[in-house]
């Protein structure tokens, strides 16, 4: 098979800012910084094996490797803005780095080094630094085979003081649920083949999946031969939850979701949780566990922290919907919460159709301070019927496959369904946050 080659950045500029504290403050948790962000090296050693593969959160079945038989290679993330980095952890495969540097940069042109060894001897690194960049790389200089580098993951971890996106921006999000049925695309009857191509031509900033993933059962083998195939290829920059198909397999309830997902799901050791992107709070919850109070309380706990302006959610099970499975009243606590918290948009998947309300409170009544409610269980599994219109459904559409194309700004969002022939099926109104 052909090597990918290419050169090295040759020339360092100006040397990055980089400076030690005098102390570290204990206690400080640190945050993954790294995960899904961009990134790129000096080359690859095939399509396979290309930079974001070690960001993926995905430490035994992807990664990145460099040409063979050729020093020196780098391996480089952007973290979006700078950030204090505490601790850098290095993943190796086999082709393991003897000799190698750690540098940091503010503006991915002029380097520092932070970290320095020349007996490397593979495994996993884990290494603390204190310094300031944006930027982070390993800087291979010394192969420890005759093949190239290659990491299963690189982490870079920090307090998270810094911004991790540019405030008052537009994003564009693409969502779904209810994904990869057992098929590929050499079926013409297969359906997350063409949601995955929608995806692709949305170009978002990330993915939102709203459970179900993967039918039947959800092992991590049918997530490697369907999932993987298709809407695998935004792994990285994909936020999931988890739907009630990821509770059935066999290995374990989640077993395959966690294997397939790895830190993505589990960032904070749970199949729930949130992170910021702008002026907007997103929280992923578990919908399986809502009878559990550790997860509540968690929810309540995170809402009363966060400092954004806007706040989404999205999980699996909805507690209003007009189709087949209808309302979910496991879902009422979470609504209780979100809106007490001001939330404005809930996003869920479960029923296989698509479907918006209007604003409205946990107990179904309309209100202009309340929720908006979107159903987009369309993105891949055979479509449920409309069985019983429910209060405050603005819009029900079914017997069609698609995905959200939702657009955020700093104070509104709003979104159109795209369907699987490319066209516009819906357009909500333009919501303000609260």
């Amino acid at each position: 098979m052909p090597r990918v080659r290419s050169a090295v950045v040759a020339a360092l500029g100006l040397v990055a800012s980089l400076f030690v504290a005098a102390g570290a403050q204990a206690g400080t948790a640190e945050t993954l910084l790294s995960q899904g962000k961009p990134a790129s090296s000096s080359s690859i050693e095939g399509s396979s094996y290309v930079a974001a593969r070690a960001f993926d959160g995905n430490t035994t079945s992807t990664r990145w490797a460099s040409a063979e038989g050729h020093d020196p290679e780098w391996l480089r993330v952007d973290l979006g803005a700078t950030q204090q980095i505490s601790r850098v952890k290095l993943t190796w495969e086999v082709a393991y780095g003897k000799a190698y540097q750690i540098q940091v940069s503010l503006d991915g042109a002029a380097w520092t080094t932070v970290h320095s060894t020349t007996s490397g001897d593979g495994g996993v690194d884990d290494l603390a630094l204190t310094a300031t960049g944006r930027y982070v790389r390993m800087y291979g200089t010394q192969r420890g085979t005759p093949y190239g580098y290659s990491l299963w993951e690189m982490q870079v971890y920090g307090a998270g003081t810094g911004p991790t996106d540019p405030p008052g921006d537009t994003f564009v999000v693409a969502a779904a649920g209810d994904i990869a049925e057992q098929c590929t695309a050499s079926s013409g009857s297969c359906v997350h083949p063409k949601t995955a191509a929608l995806v692709e031509a949305m170009n978002p900033e990330f993915v939102i999946t709203m459970g179900d993933n993967q039918y039947d059962d959800a092992r991590l083998s049918d997530f490697r031969n369907y999932y993987d195939k298709t809407w695998g290829r935004f792994k990285a920059k994909t936020r999931p939850s988890p739907g009630n198909h990821e509770t059935y397999d066999p290995a374990g309830s989640l077993a395959g979701y966690k294997s397939y997902f790895g830190a993505i799901a589990y960032p904070q050791g749970k199949p729930y949780y949130s992170y910021d992107r702008g002026d907007w709070h997103f929280v992923a919850l578990d919908s399986n566990a809502f009878d559990q109070s550790a997860q509540i309380t968690w929810l309540k706990n995170d809402l009363a922290a966060n400092t954004k302006p806007c706040v989404a959610a999205y999980w699996h099970h909805p507690l209003f919907s007009s189709g087949e499975h209808g309302n979910d009243p496991v879902s009422r606590p979470v609504w209780q919460a979100l809106y007490a918290a001001g939330a404005e948009l809930v996003l869920n998947g479960h029923d296989h159709h698509y479907e918006r309300f209007a604003p409205q409170n946990p107990s179904a009544q309309a209100d202009q301070n309340g929720i908006v409610e979107v159903l987009g269980g369309m993105g891949g599994a055979s479509p449920y019927q409309i069985e019983n219109v429910q209060p405050n459904s603005q819009k029900r559409l079914t017997n069609l496959h698609g995905v959200l194309k939702l657009t955020f700004t700093p104070t509104t969002f709003a979104w159109q369904l795209i369907g699987t022939d490319g066209s516009v099926k819906d357009s909500s109104p333009t919501y303000t946050c609260h």
